[in-house]
């Protein structure tokens, strides 16, 4: 009888403990987030933004990933909703090769990745 006391208690105390749960819980979004922002610019032209001829691809290990740009907008994106620590190479008819060398890490939250963004800043050959 003592065992079954205990064991009760113990299946009521792990109910209890996820009710406390959810007195506060988390609503996440079904919205895909990039974990990836990149803008590009002119170093000639710093106001203008450079989408036309640029191919930005990103790595991780082995994972290879060239981001998207959306029609209208000065940004290209990728890594949607994967973390990883993530070099970067730009490429540009008539600008010099921008590879970086200080990695992106990108992390997460309870629902989504963190997106980082960065503005790279290509210069002429």
């Amino acid at each position: 009888m003592k065992k079954l006391t205990l064991i009760i208690l113990v299946l009521c105390s792990a109910c209890n403990l996820d009710e406390q749960d959810t007195l506060d819980p988390v609503f996440c979004t079904e919205e895909l987030r990039a974990g990836l922002e990149i803008s590009v610019k002119d170093a000639t032209n710093i106001d203008a933004f450079l989408i036309s001829g640029i191919t930005v691809v990103v790595m991780d290990g082995t994972y290879t990933e060239t981001l998207v740009n959306f029609t209208d907008t000065d940004t290209f994106v990728g890594a949607f909703e994967r973390t990883g620590t993530y070099t970067l190479t730009i490429r540009g008819d008539g600008y010099e090769t921008f590879t970086s060398t200080i990695p992106i890490i990108v992390d997460k939250d309870i629902c989504h990745v963190i997106t980082e963004s960065r503005e790279i800043i290509l210069r002429p050959n």
